[in-house]
């Protein structure tokens, strides 16, 4: 062969042996500092779990008291619904309440009245039961004497006509005091029948005023408004939605592992997060979810595996009191990477010890 090929082959062998030398320092160079045999990561993506703030009601909406961005307490008004029909029926119901109570007061005072009368019923049979003995003590000595023929046959019958007369006055007697027992328990059905009318008017009022408390749509948590849906002046029906807030003290980030190293991993495992946005912090998590089933990577998001491989979604959330403390620089969508330990009794490597603003 030529000595001039032989040079140049060989030196094309020395310049791809010194380009792959460079390229092999490059690589090396280029890897992250965290890269370590007891560590994992993934690619996700910081998320939170979103609520809709939405009517229970039909109706119209009357105002928007937030604006989006802005933080909300646990139970702080967002919005209201007009309540203009809901005030009419509630002063209708009111009203009916009232003639309720006084119908109840009505049939208790006929109860009272009723039960004067039995009291004055027994009064007169008792009055007449006295007369009654006193017309047959009468009669018998009557009857005793006409046998002597010591009065006469007129005032005998007279005396046994009084008898018989005050026999009949105390059956009659009787029967009032079993018409007056009669006349308290119709009064008394009325006092129930009042009484329930009362109840009917009061579980009324307690619905309407439900509904009322309803009309204030409240948040029921520690939340970001996302988006206003609806604004003021649009009639909603129910279930209607009126904002989305974004709960910020549950914010996680979701992430995928391969096969062999999702299943290394438990539920409360500590986890690192590093974001794109802010690669100087590192924010602690634990692990609070591990899928079940393996899944394709959906294409939205970039790992180092193959894509062909199966992985495993796995879920790190933030500390909620973490949360509470840096609440206003909480932001959703925000990529970054997650990093687990593989090993219990591995260390954090010092590029991966909390950092956290202050």
């Amino acid at each position: 062969m030529d000595k001039r090929v032989t040079g140049r082959l060989l030196k094309v062998v020395l310049v791809m042996a010194a380009l792959a030398l460079l390229a092999g320092v490059a690589w090396w160079a280029l890897q992250p500092e965290t890269e370590h045999p007891s560590l994992t990561s993934g690619n996700g993506r910081i998320e939170a779990t979103e609520i809709d703030v939405a009517t229970r009601l039909p109706g119209r909406l009357a105002e928007v008291l937030v604006d989006e961005g802005e933080i909300v307490e646990t139970g702080q008004a967002v919005a209201r619904m007009d309540t203009a029909t809901l005030e009419a029926e509630l002063a209708q119901a009111q009203a009916q309440r009232r003639r309720a109570e006084n119908a109840l007061e009505t049939a208790r005072a006929m109860v009272a009245l009723r039960e004067s009368e039995l009291s004055a019923a027994q009064a007169v049979v008792s009055q007449r039961q006295a007369e009654l003995e006193a017309a047959r003590k009468r009669y018998e000595r009557a009857t005793s004497l006409v046998e002597r023929n010591a009065i006469s046959r007129q005032q005998f019958d007279d005396t046994l006509a009084a008898w018989q007369s005050q026999q009949a006055g105390l059956a009659s007697a009787n029967a009032q005091v079993l018409s007056a027992r009669a006349a308290i328990r119709a009064t008394e059905s009325q006092v129930i029948e009042a009484q329930s009318q009362v109840e009917a008017s009061e579980a009324t009022l307690t619905r309407i005023q439900a509904d009322l408390d309803d009309s204030v749509l409240t948040a029921d948590r520690l939340a970001r408004v996302q988006y206003r849906i609806t604004e003021p002046g649009e009639v909603l029906g129910a279930g209607g939605k009126v904002l989305n807030l974004v709960d910020l003290t549950n914010v996680y980030m979701t992430f995928f592992l391969p096969t062999r190293e999702a299943g290394r991993v438990a539920i409360g495992d500590e986890a690192r997060l590093v974001l794109d946005a802010a690669p100087e912090y590192v924010i602690p998590a634990r692990v609070s979810y591990v899928a079940s089933v393996a899944q394709f990577t959906p294409k939205s998001v970039e790992t180092e595996s193959e894509r062909e491989k199966l992985m495993f979604r796995v879920r790190a959330r933030i500390d909620p009191e973490l949360l509470r403390r840096h609440i206003e620089q909480v932001k959703t969508g925000l990529p970054g990477l997650a990093y687990l330990k593989l090993d219990d009794a591995a260390d954090w490597p010092d590029t991966l010890e909390i950092r956290v603003t202050p």
